[in-house]
């Protein structure tokens, strides 16, 4: 961690949530949260001090609201709170999403609603900070009341009660905690339930899956650029005038890029009179009208992401002198974003397998049949085909979206939930699907190209068949592909090949400046 962020509460940026996904940063809080924070605690020690039943500083939680809780057990409340709930099974949540949860709390508790101690959101930060990642089973949450499990996992590492991720290794809390010279947290009146009720976690996990699928949409631009010039398809789809009777802004945007991708190609100028084909396939033609229509789903999902990072979402709610119940902690708006960016992503897979149909197919293509020059005795990319179909297969079935379900919980007290945090955690294996895919599709373009020489693409494209090729050797007859496959499929997971994109100049950024 090169450099301190901070968190000036409420107004979190989409590239410092990046950082902070990243590990790149040290996180404080601005100063002048340090008010507002001290003045709703004090709110929050006089109800717990006062005669009048106030939920979750001296009552029972959900179906038990209507339990008093002496006020000598005030504290214990709190603590069994934490206790109860951690009950999640599965993996553990990654460290980039863990350090979310944990920037995403404090700066949430620091909005001065919530009623919690400085100490309170001093300790994320100081277990942010040291590199330490609770351990966070991955499943258990509804995404309503908050996201309980996860989050309550969470903070039992806090107490000093739970496990952390340490290099990897699962060890205990508390030796952790005293390794880093951090003081278990002790909790106060309503501080258990502020830091187990709300989003964090889902919210966490669906920006996990925006900033993981951003150079995975890059690379299936640049890819999809040279499946048209290996196909020899038109540039004249690309038109700016074609995008610009239309209007949709993710159209118009992704019809750049692929002006900006052909240009200066050999292998289109070559075709570009003459050519007997009226009309290219729509896996090639209509490739700024799918894309684009995925790339404005993403932009607004990052949008609602970015909200939902600078909100309070815990209950009850301070505000003025009043603790309010609400239900800012029912997760529907990522839910839906999360629902929204799964099949965008499944599409992106969807029309990149059809690319690699076409490209296999001679009678569409006007190449080798299977890629491979000695069709019969190789079968070239026949079976690599279907991999990615099965793939794109697979992505339709998680793209199905998990806000239309709901179960009730706590004796039907919680009535409905989102499913965000299971709409958020599924866009992982999905994204690993469409890597896989275009990664396949990059095999498939580049091997295509081998054929057109001596003609070449344009100096972006060429450059990227380059950096497979310093990996990926031509394929002169069958092979052992698989291993092919991981390397090419790593170049798109690893942003090697977004990097090879972005050195187009002028071209608009694919998620909306934050």
């Amino acid at each position: 961690m090169n450099h301190t962020l901070q968190i000036d509460p409420g107004h979190f940026t989409l590239d410092q949530l990046q950082a902070i996904h990243s590990g790149v940063c040290q996180l404080s809080i601005h100063p002048q949260a340090l008010p507002g924070i001290r003045a709703a605690a004090a709110i929050v020690q006089r109800a717990a001090a006062g005669s009048a039943a106030v939920y979750g500083v001296n009552t029972g939680f959900g179906k038990l609201a209507n339990k008093r809780i002496p006020d000598a057990s005030l504290d214990q409340l709190q603590l069994n709170l934490i206790r109860s709930h951690s009950v999640g099974v599965g993996e553990p949540l990654s460290p980039p999403v863990v350090r979310l949860m944990l920037a995403l709390k404090a700066a949430s508790l620091a909005r001065g609603a919530s009623g919690v101690r400085e100490i309170v959101i001093d300790t994320l930060l100081a277990v942010h900070n040291a590199g330490l990642v609770p351990f966070v089973p991955s499943q258990g949450s509804v995404g309503a009341s908050g996201d309980l499990a996860p989050l309550s996992h969470m903070t039992l590492a806090l107490l000093g009660e739970g496990d952390m991720l340490v290099n990897g290794q699962q060890v205990s809390a508390a030796v952790a905690l005293a390794e880093a010279g951090i003081a278990p947290l002790k909790l106060a009146a309503k501080e258990g339930l502020a830091l187990i009720n709300g989003t964090q976690t889902s919210t966490a996990l669906a920006l996990h899956g925006l900033l993981a699928f951003e150079p995975v949409l890059e690379s299936a631009l640049l890819i999809g650029a040279l499946t048209v010039d290996a196909a020899r398809g038109s540039d004249g789809p690309f038109d700016p005038r074609i995008h610009e009777l239309r209007g949709q802004p993710g159209q118009i945007d992704v019809a750049q890029y692929y002006r900006a991708l052909l240009q200066g190609s050999a292998i289109r100028a070559s075709h570009a009179e003459g050519d007997d084909r009226v009309q290219d396939p729509y896996c090639l033609r209509c490739q700024p009208q799918v894309v684009g229509a995925c790339l404005d789903q993403l932009r607004h999902a990052a949008l609602v992401l970015v909200r939902e990072a600078n909100a309070v979402t815990d209950n009850p709610l301070i505000v003025g002198e009043t603790l309010i119940s609400g239900g800012n902690f029912h997760a529907e708006p990522v839910a839906l974003a999360a629902d929204a960016m799964a099949v965008a992503v499944a599409e992106v897979g969807a029309i990149a397998e059809r690319r690699i149909a076409m490209l296999i197919d001679t009678s569409v293509s006007r190449l080798p049949p299977f890629l491979t020059a000695d069709a019969g005795l190789n079968s070239g990319f026949m079976i690599a085909h279907v991999t990615a179909a099965a793939l794109a297969s697979e992505n339709k079935s998680l793209a199905h979206p998990a806000s239309v379900d709901s179960l009730p919980t706590s004796a039907n007290q919680e009535d409905h939930v989102s499913m965000a945090t299971f709409a958020a955690r599924r866009l992982q294996p999905m994204i690993a699907n469409v890597a896989h895919i275009l990664g396949i599709e990059l095999l498939a373009s580049a091997q295509a190209i081998e054929f057109l020489r001596p003609l070449s693409s344009s100096p972006v494209l060429e450059a990227a068949h380059a950096l497979l090729r310093e990996q990926v050797a031509a394929m002169a007859q069958d092979r052992y592909m698989a291993p092919d496959i991981e390397h090419a499929s790593e170049l798109v997971r690893s942003g090697a090949l977004a990097r090879v994109l972005r050195r187009l100049p002028s071209l608009p950024l694919l998620w909306i400046p934050s």
